[in-house]
């Protein structure tokens, strides 16, 4: 999905998943240390237009804070994210997406039901045999 034109109120729900204690208005951006991973710079950001894409990203993110879904709108293009599509899940049904553009902080899911705690822990492990085998969950 490529998005070309200016975001409009209301044409797409975008969901931001993490634990980072964000406000009304703050952008996301890249160029921060990455939630996942080895926490490199983030040459992307990401967002997804399905609650338990966005749920996954805040159970999965690194950091003691609080799990936090937000609603964001996209400054600018977007486009597939190629760490899911294609190579996990061909066409995108996660509808996970990617930007090198701000998003922009419109509001905060406040009550969510999050994954069984023996999905999350099977998730975690699998990520980190991924991760003793050199490959990240996230490649840029």
């Amino acid at each position: 999905m490529q998005n070309t034109s200016s975001p409009t109120p209301f044409s797409q729900t975008f969901f931001h998943g993490t634990k980072a204690d964000l406000h009304l208005g703050d952008l996301i951006e890249t160029g921060l240390n990455s939630n996942y991973g080895q926490q490199n710079k983030a040459k992307y950001i990401y967002l997804t237009a399905t609650l338990d894409a966005a749920i996954w990203g805040a159970e999965l993110a690194l950091g003691d804070g609080r799990e936090r879904i937000y609603l964001v709108e996209p400054t600018g293009p977007i486009e597939d994210d190629p760490n899911l599509t294609d190579k996990k899940f061909p066409g995108n049904p996660t509808m996970s997406y990617r930007s090198k553009h701000p998003f922009r902080v419109v509001g905060e899911l406040a009550i969510w039901q999050g994954h069984a705690p023996e999905q999350v822990k099977a998730m975690k492990e699998g990520l980190a045999r991924l991760r003793e085998q050199g490959i990240e969950a996230i490649e840029d």
